[in-house]
């Protein structure tokens, strides 16, 4: 009988101890009966009586160095009722100060902007550090929920393996493919003429144009010194430009490693496929011929600006070449075309998933007004909130006119010579990106919405990639495997892509390298990315 008392007893403890757990993590997803009674769940005032936050954030280069006196959220708090202290960490020592916060008992309301990746929104998620924002959303988030609703595929990418969503990220609306291609191919269009070349519709097309440019001086200096094609960020951009005419990165530009198998459906480690080593051998011969800036790895963007601005280009993979050489040099370059490879296939990769950033906005467990900071950001991605976002207060950065908002002179046009980007960073936050909102075309005042963009964007969109993939989420089992399984792939791919176009690692070592990376967990690391597709398209 005693041991029978004893086992009754330790299953209540047992029981009320669980019944406790449960009860202590369901409070952390809501705030107290004081902070909901004090809460507004429409219109503003978000609370009636203020309220403090603590935020977390990174800062870019050419955000405001002070988001603690900034005048769009300093007008947002009079409207909110919403005071927030910033701690901005810039990109030097995020990583290390994030990870510091995170592992302390003194943590921020939020953190926002500050790079975490999937497997830290995954990890803190399932321990409770950062809240499910699920039911939230549903009932105090009708903005964010309503981009959910219309686009099942965002829905669908940010939430984890357990059904939560934990973090809201920076979202390119779907309807701006402009944005979703980013940096896109240009040639230069002037010296097309001169030639008597039309644009080139092929790989081969391509090559034979920037063989002409490097064998004439079409700048008219009297010097050998026109590069026929350049970028900036290693080679990553003009392999969005290549991939697609060799097949391969066929999901989009945001997966390094993956794709789909166009036999079989699969996922496919694509930097062993035949296709992949084909586009290598190409972009070999553009750089052993001296086709491609020779310094393309260590290219800085001043310098590309410089020669830019010599006029040496004949074909760039960037942005927006009127923004960034000027009108004079920059009016030269038309939109390049979607190339056609040797086997036929001619298709664009270089765009991404809508889903960008995922953990751009996180609550954490000790935030003791989660539905009044979810209410917070959710006001930027309304219509109303998205125009305040991204062109600030109006009569002092925008006016309203017929055709709709426009900034105003003093800031496409500032009297002291600064640039748009600076200008805007004395009003708004939003300069230096990455901010946990959805990104339109009806505010947006970067490059990709200019005139000639769109015209790219005509011009690709009927050989754009079928199906984009967002980053995938993991189980916590697979987190751990995936993290070091893919941090050593990725290394050693990069390593030997840039070693096999530069002519640094000769192609009868090909058979070696694919040995290699097989060896490497291949089969593992495969098996975790199949898996994590699936549950995907079964979210």
């Amino acid at each position: 009988m005693r041991y029978k008392s004893t086992f009754y007893l330790l299953f209540t403890v047992l029981i009320l101890f669980l019944t406790a757990c449960g009860g202590k993590e369901d409070a952390e997803v809501g705030g107290s009966k004081e902070a909901l009674e004090n809460l507004n769940e429409t219109g503003m005032p978000i609370v009636e009586e203020p309220i403090e936050l603590e935020i977390f954030s990174g800062k870019a280069a050419t955000t405001a160095d002070d988001w603690n006196d900034v005048l769009l959220l300093n007008e947002y708090k009079e409207m909110t009722n919403v005071n927030i202290t910033w701690n901005q960490v810039p990109a030097d020592g995020l990583e290390e100060k994030r990870n510091l916060a995170l592992a302390s008992d003194d943590l921020p309301d939020a953190f926002y902007s500050a790079q975490l990746p999937v497997s830290d929104v995954q990890k803190y998620g399932a321990q409770g550090t950062f809240i499910p924002l699920n039911d939230l959303i549903d009932q105090y988030a009708p903005n964010i929920k309503k981009v959910l609703d219309e686009n099942p595929e965002i829905k669908k990418a940010i939430t984890f393996p357990d059904g939560n969503i934990y973090s809201i990220p920076t979202v390119y609306s779907p309807d701006f493919p402009s944005l979703l291609i980013g940096a896109k191919g240009w040639v230069n269009g002037e010296w097309l003429k001169e030639l008597g070349m039309d644009n080139p519709e092929t790989t081969e097309e391509f090559y034979e144009y920037l063989k002409a440019v490097k064998e004439t001086d079409l700048n008219g200096n009297g010097e050998n010194d026109e590069i026929p094609l350049s970028s900036v960020a290693e080679m990553s951009r003009i392999i969005h430009w290549i991939s697609g005419a060799f097949g391969v990165q066929n999901k989009g530009s945001l997966h390094t490693l993956v794709d789909g198998d166009p036999g079989t459906g699969d996922i496919r480690f694509y930097p062993i496929d035949d296709q992949y080593k084909e586009m290598l051998k190409y972009l070999n011969k553009l750089y052993e011929e001296e086709l491609i800036e020779q310094n393309i790895y260590s290219l800085e963007v001043d310098q590309h600006l410089a020669n830019a601005a010599d006029n040496k280009y004949g074909a760039v993979q960037f942005y927006n070449p009127i923004e960034l050489y000027g009108e004079e040099v920059g009016s030269q370059f038309i939109p390049g075309n979607a190339l056609e490879g040797p086997d036929g296939t001619k298709m664009y990769s270089g765009i991404t998933s809508p889903v960008r950033s995922l953990g751009n906005f996180v609550i954490t467990n000790v935030n003791e007004n989660p539905e009044a900071t979810l209410r917070w950001i959710d006001y930027f991605w309304s219509d109303e909130g998205s125009k305040m976002f991204f062109m600030g207060v109006e009569g002092v950065t925008y006016e309203e006119t017929t055709d709709g908002p426009k900034l105003k002179e003093e800031i496409t046009n500032h009297p002291d010579g600064l640039t748009l980007t600076q200008a805007l960073a004395e009003y708004i936050i939003n300069p230096g990106g990455n901010h946990p909102v959805v990104v339109t075309d009806d505010y947006f005042t970067g490059s990709e919405n200019a005139p000639t963009d769109k015209e790219a964007v005509e011009i690709l969109d009927p050989y754009l990639v079928d199906e984009i993939w967002p980053e995938f989420t993991y189980t916590a089992e697979e987190n751990d495997q995936i993290t070091i399984l893919e941090t050593d792939l990725d290394k050693y791919v990069s390593e030997m892509q840039a070693a096999f176009i530069t002519g640094e690692e000769d192609f009868s070592e090909w058979d070696k390298y694919v040995e290699t990376i097989e060896k490497m967990g291949l089969d593992e690391y495969m098996e975790i990315q199949q898996n994590a597709y699936d549950r995907y398209q079964e979210n």
